[in-house]
């Protein structure tokens, strides 16, 4: 499909039926134990394997390119102080020490200077400012606040993985662990790199040793990965920037591949979406930083990706039109009614695909 084709491409026509239950709310008992779809763009081949045989299909050695971004607790449960009424906010962005851009329901209703307790009233929030729907936190807090927030932030889990006000702290300590991946390096993510869930320190090993090469790099996933797209003509949405970070030896051995043929592999699609923001035509002695609203979608050409492991992803989404791009929409459109025939597991903690 050609650049110019794109622009008559319709949000509709990447909808599709998905049965509730096949939404995965909870992770499967083992990281490397979920389903492992493989896509052959070439032959147009779809098979099935578990994800710890994922190294099989990694012929040639690639190189595999993941996301080290951290997960913070972002999400926190209080009240207000003036009336008591409960309070659940998502924060969104660290502007400065103690000063969070933030997102919860009823803003539009709260006043400049309120308050919000959290705790058992060891950290509070003053409300500073409101802009465009988000709102802008100063925390009132004396030592580290870091750790306090560690302490008492929840992750902060996708809204189709329900969880309730009194759910226990056996499934809160899983997904504290299992939703961040075993590689995350770098905090500031408000969602998790989910394509790197599956993978364990054992399986990695292996890999490395193995099967592929391997480099990272960050993209702090933030609310424009997973904002709807609500243009009916796709190439009218515009994403939120985020913010990626690029080590100088991870840059100069993706030029390396470049030049030497070496197929790249992206492990997600924020990892992918850093690659094709870049021009990675020269070395640097220095890392490469910088924002990304790159939405890739069907009829742009990828300049590096060669290959991708991502999960399911949810219909009309940006996630799900680039795969779409990267594969072709009518062999994703086979895989994902394969998928649904099979009862793969989807979103967040569900099963894999790789692309190749």
């Amino acid at each position: 499909m050609s650049l110019d084709n794109s622009q008559t491409l319709k949000l509709s026509d990447f909808d599709f039926s998905l049965p509730e239950e096949l939404i995965a709310q909870r992770p499967a008992p083992h990281r490397d134990q979920s389903r492992l779809m493989v896509v052959d763009r070439n032959s147009g081949r779809i098979s099935h394997a578990i994800f710890s045989d994922i190294g099989a299909y990694l012929t040639g050695r690639p190189l595999l390119v993941f996301n080290n971004t951290r997960v913070v607790p972002a999400k926190l449960r209080g009240y207000k102080r003036n009336n008591g009424k409960p309070v659940e906010v998502l924060l969104v962005r660290e502007l400065e020490p103690a000063r969070w851009e933030a997102m919860f329901k009823g803003l539009s209703r709260m006043k400049t200077g309120a308050e919000m307790v959290f705790g058992d009233g060891e950290l509070v929030a003053r409300l500073e400012e409101t802009h465009a729907g988000r709102g802008y936190l100063r925390f009132l807090h004396t030592g580290d606040l870091s750790s306090t927030l560690d302490r008492l932030g929840r992750p902060p889990l996708p809204p189709y993985i329900r969880r309730g006000l009194h759910d226990g702290q056996e499934l809160l300590n899983l997904d504290k662990e299992r939703y961040q991946t075993v590689f995350a390096e770098r905090p500031g993510s408000i969602a998790a790199p989910t394509a790197g869930l599956h993978f364990t320190k054992d399986l990695l090993e292996d890999i490395r040793t193995r099967r592929a090469d391997m480099v990272s790099l960050t993209l702090h996933v933030g609310v424009g990965t997973f904002q709807p797209v609500r243009e009916e003509e796709i190439i009218r949405h515009k994403m939120e920037k985020e913010s990626f970070h690029i080590p100088a030896d991870s840059w100069n051995r993706l030029l390396k591949a470049k030049t030497e043929g070496q197929r790249i592999l992206a492990v997600g699609t924020t990892a992918a979406r850093t690659l094709e923001s870049t021009e990675i035509a020269a070395p640097t002695e220095e890392d490469v930083a910088g924002w990304t609203d790159r939405f890739i979608y069907p009829g742009q050409e990828f300049k590096y990706v060669r290959g991708l492991v991502t999960n399911f992803h949810l219909p009309k989404s940006t996630l799900y039109l680039l795969v779409c791009a990267l594969a072709g929409k009518d062999l994703m459109e086979r895989a994902y009614e394969e998928a649904i025939r099979q009862k793969y597991r989807f979103f967040s903690y569900g099963d894999a695909m790789l692309i190749l």
